[in-house]
């Protein structure tokens, strides 16, 4: 079998009683979209912000291509090539589309926020922001303020920003988030393409799109995954169907 590139051994979380990650293990494979799903509450998030680095779990250990990455902070694990993107959009909305990719890029080569202004004269990293761009399909709005981009160009425009870290592994949070039927439909279109730069780690809850592009799933329930397979063995599983997808499977 080929070795995973983000893999997470029994991680757990606690908080007060509260057990919000059960020794979970998933594996990431290369060429992948791997879907986590689960209802409200089941511990998502908490499993995103370990993966990340935003929490440290309790016990077990992440590891990124084979690499304990477990006492990394987030930085550290975004130099490595865990690329996120976030379910709230952090991007500066007064700024081009190019100078939001530019400061991506300035990142992740370790240069200095305070450096910005002068970095959008450098060709190297221009010519790094703009080949993002190209890649995300918004080359043309290169010059368009971030603000007047539409819901879906923003979150092409995250990605973009996360490619400038030349990713290994992207962790996404609920991309279609705020989208209506035809943005979710072109931003599944633009994910199955995505998976030939780096494999997807997916919490969404557009259960259409998770269907459509998993390759594999994990259902989260109160910290512990109940149930990992394929789309048609999630759909087909009893347990699952009674703790989340319900009759709609």
């Amino acid at each position: 079998m080929t070795n995973p590139i983000l893999a997470t051994h029994g991680i757990t979380k606690t908080f007060g009683a509260l057990k919000a990650c059960d020794k979970v293990s998933i594996e990431l494979r290369p060429g992948e979209i791997h879907a986590v799903i689960g209802p409200n509450g089941a511990g998502k998030s908490t499993l995103i912000k370990q993966i990340c680095g935003n929490l440290t779990p309790d016990a077990g250990r992440i590891e990124l291509l084979g690499r304990d990455v477990t006492g990394l902070s987030t930085q550290a694990r975004a130099g490595a090539g865990l690329a996120r993107t976030f379910q709230v959009s952090a991007l500066a909305m007064e700024d081009t589309a190019l100078q939001n990719v530019t400061l991506g890029a300035l990142g992740a080569r370790g240069g200095a926020f305070s450096m910005f202004r002068s970095a959008l004269n450098n060709s190297a990293l221009r010519s790094t922001a703009m080949d993002a761009l190209g890649r995300v399909g918004l080359a043309d709005q290169a010059a368009t303020r971030t603000a007047e981009l539409s819901h879906g160009q923003r979150r092409q425009l995250e990605i973009a920003v996360a490619l400038t870290l030349k990713p290994k592994a992207f962790i996404m949070d609920e991309p279609m988030a705020g989208m209506g039927a035809e943005g979710s439909k072109r931003m599944t279109g633009f994910l199955d393409r995505l998976r030939e730069q780096a494999p997807i780690l997916l919490v969404e809850h557009d259960m259409d799109a998770v269907f459509a592009l998993a390759d594999r799933l994990s259902v989260l329930v109160y910290g512990k995954i109940i149930a990992t397979g394929t789309v048609a063995e999630i759909r087909a599983n009893a347990q699952v169907r009674h703790a989340y997808l319900g009759g709609d499977a």
